[in-house]
């Protein structure tokens, strides 16, 4: 198993360079949650729009619109027998939801509680309930974390997966505990939200230690928090540094390339690049003279932010070596450079478990050559490459 934590990374001026933690955690985020993906779409009857639905299912009614790992985290988890309302979901979620995709998807419905006599109550005051198909996905979601995290455990050993959790237990434990259980969904952007530092702990979060949390839990509010802290003294979102600038440069790479380069979904690569020629870090260019090609090219602030973006992360990472210990934040580092080894879907040891089922969507598409190197969660169904 290969553990130099390097990679030939594009437009670098050194051919191996060490992967930033926030591109190791991220790797280690979307493998463990394409692996929950799978397992669910097999288990739980869904449709999609490319793949229609899944066959009839006795007892079944209805197949709801098939989400990721972060739906559950950011709403269905929290959606008891007697539903909840919507103000108190944010406060229990710390992040919002995409309450109207996954009420139109078939999961919840969100309505006015029948028992306020007010004429217009707050939306805030509205009650989410799970229907059949959310109480379905719940009951297959719930115990998937599980399962994961043992197929890690045999796939990669006991001893090391237990190594990467108690160092991820260590370090989560000092940070916010307001932090959400998944990244939150891009924002305007593309940039994360963390947890409201105004907003007072609320009576009815019910936050629960690092040593009750999966694994994803565990990578995200990591994650959430390195990325918070670069954004708030970078111009542009971690997303879009560590996806689209990493990958671009000043001679111009081809626009129907940089999915593949980056492994993040063209949808997200388009709302990234639109972000980015806006505010004048890229420009659009046919690639020659008469021809049809479309490149992105970096112009010079472009190129100055993407020479920025890893000196800052550096930067970050040895900040909570003095935070959180050395020691700490060493053994996090070497314990994810263990599993995603050279980032590549070649030497990255992740990429043992990402082979979809058959039927799945996933199987129709092509294999990526990598993960995105920070997570692109989208009101599109919060799938971690933007898909």
């Amino acid at each position: 198993m290969r553990t130099s934590g390097k990679i030939k990374d594009r437009g670098a001026g050194d051919s191996s360079v060490q992967l930033p933690l926030t591109t190791l955690l991220s790797h280690a985020l979307v493998a463990f949650t394409i692996e929950f993906d799978n397992e669910a779409e097999r288990q739980m009857p869904h449709r999609t729009t490319n793949h229609g639905a899944t066959p009839n299912t006795p007892g079944v009614l209805c197949r709801p619109w098939l989400v990721s790992l972060a739906m559950w985290a950011n709403c269905i988890q929290f959606v008891g027998e007697q539903g909840i309302r919507v103000g108190e979901l944010e406060l229990l979620a710390s992040t919002p939801s995409n309450l109207n995709g996954l009420e139109r998807w078939g999961y919840i419905t969100v309505a006015p509680d029948p028992q306020d006599q007010r004429a217009k109550p707050r939306r805030s005051d509205w009650v989410i309930r799970a229907t059949p198909a959310g109480r379905m996905a719940q009951d297959i979601w719930r115990p998937l974390f599980a399962v994961i995290e043992q197929r890690w455990a045999e796939r990669f050993g006991a001893a090391r997966i237990a190594r990467l959790r108690k160092s991820l237990q260590t370090l989560v434990d000092q940070l916010n505990e307001g932090l959400p259980d998944c990244l939150p969904i891009l924002g305007y952007g593309l940039l994360s939200i963390g947890p409201q530092q105004n907003r007072r702990p609320s009576a009815i979060r019910r936050d629960r230690i690092a040593v009750d949390l999966p694994l994803s839990a565990l990578f995200s509010r990591a994650l959430l928090t390195l990325a918070t802290e670069f954004e708030e003294r970078m111009n542009l979102s971690l997303a879009i540094c560590a996806n689209l600038l990493r990958v671009l440069d000043e001679q111009g790479v081809p626009i129907k390339d940089i999915p593949r380069l980056s492994g993040v979904s063209k949808e997200a690569i388009s709302m990234a690049l639109g972000f980015l020629r806006n505010r004048g870090f890229v420009v659009i260019e046919t690639a020659q003279a008469g021809g049809r090609t479309k490149v992105a090219r970096l112009t010079p602030e472009g190129k100055h932010a993407k020479d920025a973006y890893p000196r800052l992360l550096g930067k970050i990472e040895e900040s909570w070596s003095a935070r959180f210990g050395e020691d700490a934040v060493r053994t996090l580092r070497e314990s994810l450079e263990e599993l995603v080894g050279e980032a590549t879907a070649e030497h990255s040891p992740v990429f043992q478990g990402l082979i979809p089922y058959p039927d799945g969507w996933r199987a129709s598409v092509r294999k990526p050559e990598t993960l995105p190197h920070y997570p692109m969660v989208l009101h599109r169904g919060g799938f971690p490459d933007g898909s």
